[in-house]
């Protein structure tokens, strides 16, 4: 597959090359998990199927596929603060995987990995990487016997390659597929696989769930070992793409050319307003796909989580010189992008528009009366002879008006001040656990009444196919 192949192409094949080998094609779940208090978002593609993996749930296939939508950006699992300023990191991403209810194992699953990366989409196996558990002797043979170069099959210990669906429960090795796709073909080497810089990626992830975990740590083996595999559409486009970021890919580039029309600003990747462009083009589909499934902005749960998506995104644009409402403008092009594969987005384009909007206006009310307040604040502690604005006082600004840290930082510095971060991330951290807590019990219901109040109705979404 060469590199004018589009993202919908690449998603595309992955589904058929599956359902070609007797996987049923499962559309994804919400972004809200059906029954499930542990999640706070749908964050990998297996989440629709815990209760199968876990044998409280029997279907009517043992093989399927999927493009799952995923987001991770709070709790365990979240890439908030890298967004923007790496090659890779997204709040929203898209998940594809394949998985094997007590049917197939090991072999099928890395002889399909195999057939589909090296032979389907055509990666250059010189520059492919293969990791296996410290002591899965089977998994590095059957990599050698698809084809795999044995030099280039790596073993990681258990922080690597070694998952567990949570403390106790299934759980197995893990082997991954790097790819190395920097310049400098020295570089091509094994120290940077699972290493610093964005030279080499992981870019397709196969768990083997062989055991199960007791609750005094021992291991047993499951009846019927079951496969999970996970591979990011977005950082596998930018590879088969060969481009040098996931934002460079032809899902994202649309989105950042509005953003360029509505700023007026040219995209520099290199240059120091890069990261802005990117965390508005990524915030903005995060923003989207939650809005379309039913979050709605909070103070706390997952509405909370997207509220400062859509105010770290308002944020950025500040720094493009957008002081008002901006971010509404960028949803047609990330609509017209990704409605075609999920219909929902423009079903409920009208309501998405009209909350995120609400949102804005309501960010720069609060924001113009509270930067008012803390500047006669700053003022009151310059004139007592304070050099320091007291963490507590900062978090009150973040939390009760809305200004994010490093604008009550900016304001503080402009009056000779500076601020107690360590008392501010305990606060901030303090909150957090709050708000985690919060969104377990019967929030979920709450959030759907809201939502609903703005006769929004059917969040279940029905699955159209893969155009």
């Amino acid at each position: 597959m060469s590199g004018h192949h589009s993202i919908r192409e690449i998603r595309q094949t992955f589904l058929e090359f599956f359902a070609d080998r007797g996987h049923r094609t499962v559309p994804s779940s919400s972004l809200i998990p059906a029954g499930d208090a542990t999640l706070l978002f749908a964050n990998a593609g297996m989440n629709q199927f815990k209760d199968v993996f876990a044998g409280r749930e029997v279907r009517d296939y043992t093989r399927a596929t999927s493009c799952q939508k995923c987001v991770r950006a709070g709790g365990k699992h979240n890439d908030l603060e890298n967004v923007g300023y790496t090659a890779r990191h997204h709040t929203f991403f898209e998940m594809l995987g394949n998985f094997s209810f007590g049917d197939y194992f090991k072999a099928e699953a890395i002889q399909f990995a195999w057939d589909l990366t090296t032979k389907v989409y055509g990666l250059d196996v010189a520059r492919l990487w293969f990791t296996v558990f410290t002591d899965d002797d089977e998994a590095a043979g059957l990599w050698a016997e698809a084809g795999a170069d044995p030099a280039r099959i790596l073993r990681f210990g258990e922080k690597e390659n070694f998952w567990a669906m949570g403390e106790t429960g299934p759980c197995g090795p893990c082997s991954e597929i790097h790819y190395f796709r920097g310049a400098d073909l020295a570089n091509n080497r094994p120290e940077f696989v699972n290493g610093p810089g964005d030279d080499t990626v992981e870019i397709w992830n196969l768990v083997f769930m062989q055991y199960e975990r007791d609750a005094a740590g021992k291991l047993r083996p499951l009846p019927k070992p079951c496969v999970d595999t996970g591979a990011g559409l977005e950082r596998l486009g930018a590879v088969l793409q060969d481009v040098p970021t996931n934002y460079d890919t032809d899902v994202f580039m649309p989105i950042l050319a509005r953003i360029v029309e509505i700023t007026q600003r040219p995209y520099d990747r290199e240059g120091e307003l890069g990261p802005a462009f990117r965390v508005i083009a990524d915030h903005a589909r995060a923003a989207v796909f939650l809005l379309a499934d039913g979050v709605v902005p909070s103070n706390d749960g997952r509405g909370y989580v997207l509220r400062r998506i859509i105010r770290r995104a308002l944020r950025y644009g500040r720094r493009l010189g957008c002081d008002g409402v901006f971010l509404v403008d960028v949803v047609p092009a990330v609509i017209t992008a990704m409605g075609d594969v999920y219909p929902e987005l423009g079903e409920r384009w009208p309501v998405v528009e009209e909350l995120l909007r609400g949102e804005e206006e309501r960010f720069s009310r609060t924001l113009n009366v509270g930067t008012d307040l803390l500047g006669r604040e700053l003022d009151r502690l310059k004139r007592a002879g304070a050099v320091v604005l007291p963490g507590d006082l900062a978090f009150d600004y973040y939390q009760t008006h809305g200004i994010p840290i490093d604008i009550v930082e900016e304001f503080a510095q402009e009056e000779g001040l500076t601020v107690d971060r360590p008392s501010f991330d305990a606060a901030l951290d303090a909150a957090r656990q709050k708000g985690q807590d919060s969104w377990r019990g019967d929030l979920l219901a709450r959030f759907r009444e809201d939502y609903e109040a703005l006769q929004v109705r059917g969040v279940t979404s029905e699955f159209l196919g893969y155009q």
